[in-house]
């Protein structure tokens, strides 16, 4: 497993998203909650992934508590993160805060982040609040996520210091961190969490033929014309996987990671998923392949 380290945080490259822990409504039922996403979470841990990333608003919190039961005993191993839900005053930082902290079980969150911009405070008025947490102890490392760079360095200046972090959607289809956010991060010693590292599966390839049965048919990058539009990209990657011993979503992920200072957090429906999600982290992309990609993906947006 290669791991990104800034701020005094050791986070592996590839981590686990576990935004479907306990969400029903995109097709995961009892069993995968109680018996399944403990198995992943368990592998990914022997394979080195440290980073495993939740919210309060995944399954209105049981994704905390799923992640909560899989940890214990293993807490040591985990640099675990946890969401803030920007929805309420902000003196209900310190008290959404510690709910998180007693759903996961656990007496320090290593990295709180604001989901989202408030729509009615600034930052001025949630990042000191932000700041106590991580003055009690409760808090290590605070992020935020879906933020433009202007709105991280906001976050920054209210908060009086390093936020670690800034999560936002990043895979070969939604470049657009590339352009400040990654360098930003790379420059300053900060780190790019990427969400939906593969477009919700299109860039596995396994969507191309038939659109999925789940919520995701709905979207319009999975009509049939969209998903026509990704055959040139997708055949790439297969050329490179095959090339490299891998999966054409693997090599999406290693994209991804080659980028300096950023972490991609994939779902995994399985254990089999699980492993190789992390085993993308084991692919090095030359420079040329990097370039063929990246330019098939450049014209796939145009």
């Amino acid at each position: 497993m290669k791991y990104v380290e800034a701020g005094g945080a050791r986070i592996s490259a590839i981590g686990l998203g576990a935004w479907q822990f306990g969400t029903a409504e995109w097709g995961y039922g009892e069993d995968y909650a109680r018996d399944e996403a403990l198995k992943i979470v368990h592998r990914a841990l022997e394979l080195g992934v440290n980073m495993i990333d939740t919210a309060e608003m995944y399954g209105f919190g049981r994704s905390e508590r799923i992640v909560g039961d899989a940890i214990k005993g293993q807490r040591d191993g985990v640099f675990l993160a946890t969401k803030l839900f920007p929805v309420g005053l902000p003196f209900q930082v310190a008290s959404k805060a510690r709910a998180s902290a007693r759903r996961l079980g656990v007496d320090r969150i290593d990295l709180y982040q604001q989901h989202w911009p408030s729509p009615m405070f600034p930052a001025g008025a949630t990042m000191p609040r932000m700041r106590k947490l991580v003055e009690s102890g409760l808090v290590t490392h605070v992020g935020v996520s879906n933020h433009s760079l202007a709105q991280w360095q906001a976050a920054e200046k209210h908060f009086g210091g390093a936020v670690l972090s800034n999560q936002v959607k990043f895979n070969l289809l939604d470049r657009g961190p590339e352009h400040e956010l990654v360098p930003w991060a790379h420059e300053n010693g900060r780190v790019v969490i990427a969400y939906s590292p593969l477009a919700q599966g299109l860039l596995s390839g396994k969507y191309l033929e038939t659109a999925p049965r789940n919520l995701r048919r709905l979207r319009p990058a999975f009509s049939a014309s969209s998903r026509a539009r990704l055959r040139p990209l997708i055949a790439a990657l297969a050329e490179i996987a095959t090339r490299h011993g891998g999966t054409p979503a693997q090599v999406a992920l290693a994209w991804l990671i080659r980028r300096p200072n950023v972490v991609a957090i994939p779902g995994a429906s399985s254990v089999q998923q699980m492993e190789q999600n992390a085993a993308a982290a084991d692919i090095d992309l030359d420079d040329e392949e990097d370039a063929r990609l990246s330019g098939l993906a450049s014209r796939q947006a145009a």
